[in-house]
């Protein structure tokens, strides 16, 4: 069954508490087909909690990863090199386009997902060999594209620590992009980076509506707490920009404006967004949790989401996937194109990464600059 034959359930199934998905349907890849039933016999710990509220514990995975670094030639994404430490996000976003990578691993894109993650302990090393081959060519590195860099699990093991650590001492530029106030921890490899055009930030914001986020997004931060996190790292002189990622018809839609006037007020130089995408599993997830938190405006929605997509959940045409096609998608798009002028963002940001100080052995807290300077641009 494809994603536009998938239909709202006749009884909205119950959310389960702190988690984004509703459901745990199976990955396109698996031909058995197996449901989990409580006979009776599941411990109450398993059960739920004393309200009956279903409780779903996070396992987390150490996998020694063969590559690192993932090269793309999209035309639609500004940048070819990205770095994820983490497969699979606690986070929990119901939207999120990496949802159906969980399938590859025989595990559902739905609470699999935001449940079952996958730590790659070796990205450090893996980075530190990539950097140091001398067929490699420097470009600037996005980190957390496909699930955050700076998830809860990153507080313990510390990984992207460690990368950010390599890249500082390398002077290799990246950008981070994120929805955790954690970040705010590396401040100290971070700030010395954009003094020399090395790094730049982007905080993710769907809406100001913390009830909303509660929903869509359950374990990321809280959208005041994001703001705050902006204003930090402005503060700290890190080149820091909002993505309003994605924008949801009827539901984050309506917030657009009021977001990028918070988030310019915060600190932030830049902006940008996408709307919604529903590639693969994500589609039937998504209007699961449509029917689930928002059932008096799920149809409203998904109509509007196939105005902009043809008719369709979702096209996957490089032309149209970030921004849609058709009437709303033009208007949005001016409205968008009138706030940020209005605020005054992207008129300072120049989106310029210097790569001139990178230095593929260099030791820690040295670097030299090189003798043909060049920069490459990013975002």
């Amino acid at each position: 069954m494809s994603s536009d034959d998938h239909e709202f359930p006749v009884a909205p199934p119950v959310p389960l508490k702190g988690r984004g998905a509703v459901t745990n349907p199976q990955g396109r890849y698996e031909k058995d087909e197996r449901e989990r039933v409580d006979d009776g016999w599941l411990h109450s710990a398993e059960r739920g909690e004393d309200d009956g509220t279903p409780v779903l514990r996070t396992q987390v995975f150490e996998e020694r990863a063969k590559s690192i670094l993932t090269r793309n030639a999209s035309p639609d994404i500004p940048f070819t090199v990205s770095l994820n430490p983490y497969r699979g996000c606690e986070h929990g976003c119901i939207y999120c386009f990496a949802r159906p990578t969980h399938s590859y691993l025989g595990l559902s894109p739905g609470l699999d997902f935001e449940s079952r993650i996958y730590a790659k302990i070796n990205a450090g090393e893996l980075l530190e060999r990539e950097l140091a081959k001398p067929s490699y060519q420097p470009e600037p590195i996005a980190l957390g594209v496909n699930t955050d860099a700076y998830q809860p699990v990153e507080r313990e093991l510390r990984i992207t620590r460690r990368v950010i650590e390599i890249l500082h001492e390398r002077g290799h530029p990246f950008a981070a992009i994120t929805k955790s106030s954690l970040i705010e921890r590396d401040i100290d490899l971070l700030a010395p980076m954009a003094e020399r055009g090395q790094v730049m930030a982007a905080v993710t914001v769907t809406t100001l509506d913390a009830d909303i986020a509660r929903t869509l997004e359950p374990r990321a931060a809280t959208p005041s707490r994001r703001l705050r996190t902006i204003r930090t790292l402005s503060d700290a002189g890190i080149p820091v920009g909002v993505s309003i990622a994605p924008v949801i018809p009827f539901v984050t839609e309506p917030d657009l404006e009021r977001v990028l006037e918070a988030c310019a007020e915060a600190g932030a130089t830049s902006a940008s967004y996408i709307v919604l995408r529903l590639p693969w599993e994500v589609a039937p997830l998504f209007k699961d949790w449509l029917a689930a938190h928002f059932p008096d405006r799920a149809d409203r929605v998904m109509s509007r989401v196939r105005d902009m997509r043809g008719g369709k959940d979702y096209d996957a045409n490089f032309a149209t996937r970030m921004k849609g096609e058709g009437l709303w998608a033009d208007m949005l798009k001016q409205r968008f194109h009138q706030a940020t002028k209005r605020l005054g963002l992207n008129a300072r940001h120049r989106g310029i990464l210097d790569m001139s100080g990178f230095n593929p052995v260099a030791p820690p807290g040295s670097h030299r600059k090189a003798a043909d300077s060049s920069q490459l641009d990013l975002f």
